[in-house]
């Protein structure tokens, strides 16, 4: 792929075509690494360690036996209103 730098307001950007992004599997938003190796630039996705939850399988995990209860926290410490 032959692309320019770009001037982009106060710094300099390139553009890469959707078809990379998707074979390097990076994501509009994905935060990355940007290194230079032997006078190159390495572009590299930063793995995350929290992925966003997902309730449904969350609430899948729970034992069907569950009952809630509540839970005595105290007298009231500051302003709060119980």
């Amino acid at each position: 792929m032959l692309t320019k730098i770009q001037k982009s307001e106060n710094s300099e950007s390139i553009c890469f075509a959707k078809n990379i992004l998707q074979e390097a599997q990076i994501n509009v938003g994905d935060e990355v690494q940007v290194t230079i190796q032997s006078g190159k630039i390495v572009i590299e996705v930063v793995t995350r360690t929290r992925k966003r939850a997902n309730l449904k399988a969350l609430l899948a995990q729970m034992p069907e036996d569950y009952k809630p209860e509540e839970l005595d926290w105290g007298k009231p410490v500051g302003k709060e209103e119980w």
